[in-house]
């Protein structure tokens, strides 16, 4: 499940993933990346929750095939991610693929929800 987060400053977007996404949930999420391209500057919050699996049935592809097609056309676009997790391999798979990511990226506990927003917005 992919949900987005409200009540976050003007300029930053977020979601929330939880459970086991299929290619069916990120299917779904792509009209809202879609409007957050179209703002031109990217500051995101992405909250991984404690009960996240990873990718179900077509979850891997699809992400890849959205992911790819983001970089391509909008990698400068990005300015800052937090991404919000007390999950150790997500962690230890940020710090190993950081270099893939476009823009500044940080780390931060779920119990840091508020910082990482804070910096997000900086």
């Amino acid at each position: 499940m992919i949900e987005m987060l409200s009540d976050l400053p003007p300029g930053v977007a977020g979601f929330r993933v939880a459970g086991r996404l299929d290619g069916a949930d990120l299917r779904a999420f792509q009209p809202s990346i879609e409007q957050l391209l179209a703002t031109g500057e990217i500051r995101l919050v992405e909250v991984v929750a404690d009960d996240y699996e990873g990718f179900g049935p077509g979850g891997l592809s699809e992400d890849l095939r959205l992911g790819l097609d983001v970089l391509m056309h909008h990698h400068g676009a990005f300015r800052r991610i937090a991404v919000v997790t007390d999950k150790d391999w997500v962690v230890h798979a940020l710090h190993a693929f950081a270099w893939l990511v476009p823009g500044e990226v940080a780390l931060f506990p779920l119990a840091d929800l508020d910082a990482a927003v804070g910096w997000a917005a900086a």
